[in-house]
């Protein structure tokens, strides 16, 4: 394939010259492309890849803009060092050039400077430079007419022949953007593509024929004559060799969406918009038009969620270079995807309401569940009480009744989780059949769990004994004959289980959490080694 884009690319130099190579090479550039849509095909898989890295890449997006500002700070600090003229105007060059699609103010700033600076010094090829440069930034802050007033004042004919190819590149620049601003004025906007595209054919004449520049140019002008299949084998074979940071590789894969766009190839467009737009994010390019165009299609498409994430960081990227242009490109898409998004936003809202409703029924019938099943261990407590006249019988079942209920409650709060991740995970159907089903309260009437004390001795059989060997001899643990835990030991015993916070001691003992801290810091004072006491209660051993 590289073998044909080489080719494809050596012939198109030569195309200018005759009509029959013209056409030879439009065949040459469709087998071309049909290798290259057999080689490289674009599925939705590797679209939804793209599109996951672009938004990792916002995520970090603030880390290659400080990288940028670093390096701006850096010629900073050498600009203020210098003091011989001509390497002020080097180093007022490379911080204006720094500052575009970055900060527009600022660019235009440096280039102003560097003008008048040039002017003073009797540099007036410098000078010229410098005004070439500025004109291309003016339209991005709004200054239209004065872009194309400059540029224009400049007298094509003594223009000296190193700054041949600048003066055209900057009008492609200029006009394309004039173009790009006028888009819904299609006859204003076809008006200055025309401009754009004669100067992008005079700016070929001084390229090297062996540039990237040149390829991207010669691309360009393919896909502005229409010529689409040549202009994507040579866009095609130039990604390849760039780095994925740079603004050329932005620019390129922006063309190459262009192109798929036109042919309807849904998925390369979106692919090679997503990668333009993360070129514009790693090489901290604020000036970004790819993802703003993505945003509007994620609109288009539906995916309101990702419109507005893209079209907010557009605008906001807009704000901070002071691109006016962009800004009031994507202005004008926002108030329908805010609009949209407060839809969707309500939508959720309404749902959570519907469950919140639902919930607080479920924990009316617990409640009166909960009710009703205390009067009926009062009244079995009280004809237990009558028939065998022993109080300890009924201090066994309202402990074992206070225990059930702290494991309603814990249950009600594990409910109220699971209902939360289900909301938040969107998975409303799960929830309603579960809600439905009434599984839950069914759930809840069953006896949980044995009593604590004897399940937990059952699986730390010397535990009293191993939490006694961490006590001082004077502080020993006895426990009155037949009872197994103490509140002492229980703290302990749910430590040991993993059950470390004391909020979650309090709730299951149904203690205030006061009290439990009370209790531990009790324990840790009476412990042999103080500072370990807790770790030492995590290492006793279970029944092997």
């Amino acid at each position: 394939m590289l073998f044909f884009c080489k080719f494809v690319v050596a012939i198109s130099c030569m195309a200018k010259k005759t009509e029959q190579m013209k056409r030879i090479t439009v065949i040459f550039a469709a087998m071309m492309c049909v290798v290259s849509a057999v080689a490289l095909p674009v599925s939705g898989s590797q679209v939804r890849e793209v599109l996951s890295r672009l938004d990792e890449e916002l995520l970090v997006g603030d880390k290659y803009i400080n990288a940028r500002q670093a390096r701006i700070d850096s010629l900073g600090t050498l600009m203020r060092a210098t003091t011989d003229g001509v390497s002020q105007l080097v180093v007022s060059k490379a911080l204006a050039d720094e500052y575009v699609g970055f900060n527009a103010d600022s660019a235009l700033c440096y280039y102003d400077w560097g003008h008048d600076k040039a002017v003073a010094m009797g540099l007036d090829s410098v000078a010229l430079a410098f005004r070439l440069q500025r004109a291309t930034v003016l339209p991005l802050v709004g200054f239209v007419m004065e872009a194309i007033a400059d540029y224009r004042k400049v007298d094509e004919s003594q223009i000296p022949q190193g700054l041949k190819e600048q003066y055209y590149d900057a009008g492609r620049q200029l006009y394309s953007y004039l173009s790009s601003f006028y888009g819904r004025y299609p006859e204003t906007s076809t008006k200055w593509a025309d401009w754009s595209h004669k100067s992008q054919e005079k700016l070929l004449e001084y390229l090297d024929e062996n540039s990237a520049k040149y390829r991207l140019n010669r691309g360009e002008v393919y896909l502005a004559d229409g010529e689409s299949l040549v202009a994507r084998a040579v866009l095609l074979e130039l990604l390849a060799q760039l780095s994925e940071n740079s603004n050329m590789y932005a620019r390129v894969s922006h063309k190459l969406s262009q192109i798929a766009k036109e042919t309807g190839e849904v998925n390369e467009y979106v692919y090679y918009l997503a990668l333009s737009a993360i070129a514009d994010i790693k090489s901290a390019t604020l000036e970004i038009m790819s993802l703003q165009e993505l945003g509007g299609y994620m609109f288009e498409c539906g995916d309101v969620e990702h419109a507005h994430l893209y079209l907010s960081v557009a605008l906001d990227y807009a704000v901070r270079c002071n691109a006016m242009m962009r800004m009031a490109q994507s202005s004008q898409a926002m108030p329908l995807i805010q609009n949209a998004h407060e839809v969707e936003l309500q939508q959720q809202q309404n749902k959570v309401y519907v469950f919140i409703a639902v919930m607080v029924m479920l924990l009316i019938g617990l409640v009166v569940a909960l009710l009703l099943l205390r009067r009926e261990m009062k009244r079995m407590s009280v004809l237990q009480d009558s028939l065998r006249g022993a109080n300890q019988t009924k201090d066994v079942y309202i402990a074992q009744f206070l225990s059930l209920c702290s494991i309603y409650m814990d249950k009600l709060n594990q409910f109220s989780k699971i209902v939360n991740r289900k909301i938040a995970a969107g998975k409303v159907d799960d929830l309603f059949r579960m809600t439905k089903s009434g599984k839950f309260v069914e759930e809840q009437s069953r006896e949980f769990y044995d009593v604590f004390d004897n399940a937990f001795l059952h699986i730390y059989p010397s535990f009293v004994e191993d939490v006694n060997a961490l006590l001082r001899s004077d502080e020993q643990i006895v426990l009155p004959e037949g009872e197994m835990l103490n509140t002492d030991l229980r703290i302990l015993a749910f430590m040991r289980l993993g059950i470390e916070e004391s909020t979650r001691i309090a709730q299951v003992l149904n203690y205030s959490v006061n009290t439990i801290y009370t209790y531990r810091n009790k324990l840790k004072n009476k412990a042999i080694n103080r500072e370990n006491f807790e770790a030492d209660i995590m290492k006793i051993e279970s029944i092997s």
